[in-house]
């Protein structure tokens, strides 16, 4: 445990160079944001612009419906968090707390799709999502829902299997000797012990379905359903880039991601403790 203020001193140094090349990149961006069009292509790069232009943000929902390309991108990732949690954990329970045949070969079976890259089933999903229907209309949301699910629902499976296979069994077998069924000994006690595995599934599902873009850009019939990924690409025209306005809303773009983080880290760390604690 660090305690010692020289221990956290050289903590801190030892830490300093990751956390300058994890923010860089948004300090650029902030950077290129608040500059002119002139300014940000001038041959002499200046971090800090010499005349902030803080209306870029506001130019950003002028120059497209911005708000409607977040409450998209919303719609999918929240659709693909829920459709993530109610697959994974039941699939989870029953393989981190049942013993039956043939139970590795499926947990390897289920990891084994995390290493085809999206590009090799895009055919094949957008052959499947046209002849159901689901590349008309709002009726893309399903299709992305869909698809986000499937490449997130692995490492949630995985993960949620480790919390639930740490939990002693004689806290579940007390649980049913005192009455409760399977269902109720699952939602009333493990997932209060896995919250934190729970936690993390759904910043993980919510934060992939928010940043995918290959499935987007191709399931997507029309501008009016865009989710942000897709839609900030297009300040990059054919004869030149709006940069200032790509940085700006980028930007904007990250931050429903930081503030779902800020609203569950309190709820990770006391699961973290409690779950240490039982």
């Amino acid at each position: 445990m660090i305690s010692s203020p020289g221990q956290r001193t050289f903590f801190f140094i030892g830490l300093l160079p990751l956390i300058v090349i994890i923010l860089l990149p948004y300090a650029m961006m902030l950077s290129g944001a608040l500059k002119s069009p002139a300014e940000i292509v001038a041959p002499k790069f200046r971090f800090i612009p010499e005349s902030p232009q803080p209306g870029n943000f506001v130019e950003v929902f002028r120059a497209m419906p911005l708000g409607r390309f977040f409450l998209n991108s919303t719609i999918i990732a929240i659709g693909t968090m829920l459709v993530v949690l109610a697959c994974a954990i039941p699939a989870a329970y029953a393989l981190g707390r049942l013993r039956f045949p043939g139970r590795r070969p499926v947990l390897f079976a289920i990891l084994t799709t995390q290493m085809f890259s999206p590009i090799v089933l895009i055919i094949a999903l957008f052959s499947q999502f046209t002849g159901y229907g689901l590349l008309e209309g709002w009726r893309c949301y399903i299709a992305l829902i869909i698809a986000n699910s499937a490449w997130a629902l692995a490492f949630g499976t995985w993960l949620l299997t480790g919390y639930f296979a740490t939990v002693p069994r004689e806290v579940e077998e007390a649980a049913l000797i005192d009455g409760c069924s399977r269902w109720q000994a699952l939602t009333r006690v493990l997932l209060p012990i896995c919250r934190p595995g729970v936690v993390t599934t759904m910043i993980f599902a919510f934060i992939t379905a928010w940043n995918e873009f290959v499935f987007a850009l191709t399931f997507v019939p029309g501008d009016q359903f865009r989710p942000l990924t897709v839609a900030i690409p297009s300040f990059i025209g054919q004869y030149g880039a709006q940069w200032q306005l790509l940085m700006a809303a980028a930007l904007l773009a990250t931050v429903p991601v930081v503030v779902m983080f800020l609203l569950v880290e309190k709820h990770l760390v006391r699961g973290l403790s409690a779950g240490a604690i039982k």
